[in-house]
């Protein structure tokens, strides 16, 4: 009968040293993982921003930042987000990376992505003459580009053929807002994306709005900005909308001087004066001399005053004036001539006081 024999002296020696080798071994792991996630590394890239796009996986980031010397390996902190901290995700963005810098800060920057912005703001009631001043100087990415060529960009008409198939260009339709581009964006890209953002801005229920009105969506664009460019008082928009809605339902031209420094800036001659012969002239955006609405819109408007196209107050005014004793911008209204004559001479009687 056989029985069994205890481990030899042999055995029990090698588990011993084996045990030690292992300790000794993932001790010196840890070691080394702790020295690799924490030692700072000096880099030459301090003062530039590093892009990461969207959809990189993470080691493509890490290897990229490798590739930078951000980072001395990548195996310690990919062996970071996959065994570690596996919530981690390296978000897309621009970044800087001081110098020096160690992995795991290089990891923690990496979970804030941020694009930079450079925010620009464009005012409502812009036309696309100065929006384009804007951008060619906000946006110097080409020293060949000019105005000229960044207003070509809004002859662009198939950016809009879905919403206003008669569109001439993208007047009125480069919507006013504040936006944050990319440092690096083209001038081009910008007017994309503001008529993209006019296309947003307009509610899928407003087009049932515009029906109910008698109106296209493109006319409606056009009182829009005839609104815009006549007040700035949000609460009276929709009283300036009465008015407009009001005169072209009378046959009455509706002798809105905006359309004159419009035509001025047409015809590049415009010095910041309504001259006699910007009033007198045989002109389709005259609407001193036309009845009904000028061919296209005059500005940018903003919801504001899109929204008081669609929906004006009921009145019987025809007439304003600026209301010069508020002294904030907005208007007295008229139903009559005899009141308007009256409210016109105290305006000018102002007017001459100012000069």
């Amino acid at each position: 009968m056989s029985k069994e024999h205890p481990p030899t002296h042999h055995f029990v020696r090698f588990l011993l040293y084996t045990l030690i080798a292992f300790t000794v071994l993932a001790g010196g792991t840890f070691v080394w993982f702790q020295n690799a996630m924490n030692n700072s590394v000096a880099h030459p890239h301090a003062n530039e921003y590093i892009t990461v796009e969207p959809g990189w996986g993470s080691s493509q980031i890490l290897e990229m930042l490798e590739g930078k010397g951000i980072l001395a390996g990548t195996f310690a902190p990919k062996f970071y987000l996959r065994f570690v901290d596996n919530t981690l995700q390296p978000e897309a963005g621009d970044y800087q990376f001081p110098s020096p810098i160690s992995a795991r800060e290089v990891l923690k920057k990496l979970e804030n992505g941020k694009r930079r912005a450079k925010m620009v703001t464009i005012p409502e009631g812009w036309t696309r003459f100065e929006i384009a001043e804007r951008l060619h100087a906000q946006f110097p990415v080409d020293s060949t580009l000019t105005t000229t060529n960044v207003l070509g960009y809004m002859n662009n008409t198939d950016l809009l053929r879905d919403f206003d198939p008669q569109a001439e260009n993208l007047e009125g339709y480069l919507f006013p807002t504040t936006y944050d581009f990319v440092p690096e964006t083209h001038p081009r890209a910008a007017v994309e994306r503001m008529v993209r953002q006019f296309k947003k801005t307009w509610q899928p229920e407003w087009d049932a709005a515009a029906e109910a009105l008698g109106r296209s969506k493109r006319e409606i664009v056009i009182i829009a900005s005839l609104i815009e460019s006549e007040s700035k008082v949000a609460s009276e928009l929709p009283q300036v909308a009465s008015v407009i809605y009001n005169r072209l339902e009378r046959g009455m031209p509706l002798g809105i001087d905006a359309t004159n420094v419009y035509i001025a800036k047409l015809l590049g001659r415009w010095d910041g004066i309504i001259h006699k012969s910007d009033v007198e002239i045989d002109h389709p955006y005259n609407t001193r001399r036309i009845l009904g609405l000028p061919p296209g819109p005059i500005c940018s408007p903003g919801a504001g005053a899109l929204r008081a196209a669609l929906q004006p107050d009921s009145t019987n005014y025809l007439y304003y004036v600026l209301n010069v004793d508020a002294n904030d911008g907005s208007h007295h209204f008229y139903s009559n001539s005899r009141d308007f004559s009256r409210g016109k001479a105290a305006y000018q009687r102002w007017l001459r006081r100012q000069r």
